[in-house]
């Protein structure tokens, strides 16, 4: 199932993720926060978790692409990089950032936080963000094309190419919807109430592809099916789009201050540069068009 719909609690077990310790430094100004009214953005800002350093929490496993051998502290995978990216703007080394285990349904529930923000491929929702802030957006998942290894849909190369798929989505996605806009395919979608749904209909011989968030296929990719075959990925402008955003703690004051590093970060292209380097170009999924 997927992480932008529902806890992934079953696979979420404690680990010991490597941190390393620093004495707290001098206060120093905080790159790219200048004229944030009203924060203290400063590495020895009260508003941290602990002064002095930058606490960042995900899940544990930690899945690829967007961490690497389960390591978020290596710096390597989509989402390990990003926040690292944020911290460098906020004015921290890397030896500032601690990073903790949060359990991913836990990271939005009501409560103190033991972190500074948590990077975890959340979907910002107007729900969840009664109980958390949430950062802008740092990722916006296309759709993506999931079939089988051996299916002869896996070696299409462009969207009209599956025009004859039989084609599966969830209900209440906009995949439904960018299924019928974009791939414009023979029949009509089979919708399917649940990832598990679609995943035994895909095993089965019922649909062809999966067409759901590049997130989703991912992970049923990598944990849910053996034979899975990536097909590629495509844009859709329509509906609502799955929007990670870094999660922080209720009315912190750190919020602006990490809105501002991440302007800063798409400004200057890091953001697109790290999603082309972890996210299409290390994990091989090609752009799909007409």
């Amino acid at each position: 199932m997927s992480r932008t719909r529902i806890a992934l609690s079953a696979t979420a077990a404690a680990a010991v993720v490597l941190a390393a310790a620093a004495c707290a430094p001098q206060p120093q100004s905080t790159p790219g926060a200048a004229g944030t009214a009203g924060a203290d953005c400063t590495t020895d800002s009260p508003s941290l978790h602990k002064r002095g350093q930058l606490t960042v929490a995900t899940d544990s496993p930690a899945y690829e692409p967007w961490f690497d051998s389960n390591t978020p502290s290596n710096g390597k995978g989509f989402e390990s990089a990003v926040a690292y990216a944020v911290a460098d703007k906020l004015g921290f080394g890397r030896d500032q950032v601690k990073w903790v285990v949060e359990p991913f349904a836990h990271s939005y529930a009501p409560g103190a936080k033991a972190f500074d923000f948590d990077i975890n491929q959340i979907s910002v929702t107007p729900q969840r963000a009664k109980a958390v802030d949430f950062s802008t957006s740092y990722y916006t998942a296309n759709q993506a094309v999931l079939t089988l290894d051996d299916s002869k849909f896996a070696k299409a190369t462009s969207l009209s190419e599956l025009k004859g798929a039989k084609i599966g989505v969830q209900v209440a996605t906009t995949s439904y919807q960018a299924v019928l806009e974009r791939l414009k395919p023979a029949g009509k979608p089979s919708v399917f109430n649940t990832t598990k749904d679609e995943v035994t209909a895909l095993t089965n011989g019922q649909i062809d592809a999966i067409v759901t968030d590049l997130p989703t296929v991912f992970y049923l990719a990598g944990a849910e099916l053996d034979n899975a075959k990536i097909v590629g990925q495509f844009g859709y402008a329509g509906g609502t789009p799955e929007e990670f955003g870094l999660l922080l703690p209720k009315n912190s004051g750190y919020t602006s201050c990490v809105n501002r590093a991440l302007s800063s970060l798409k400004a200057d292209g890091t953001i697109a540069e790290l999603t082309e380097k972890w996210l299409s170009a290390s994990a091989n999924v090609p752009e799909l068009k007409q």
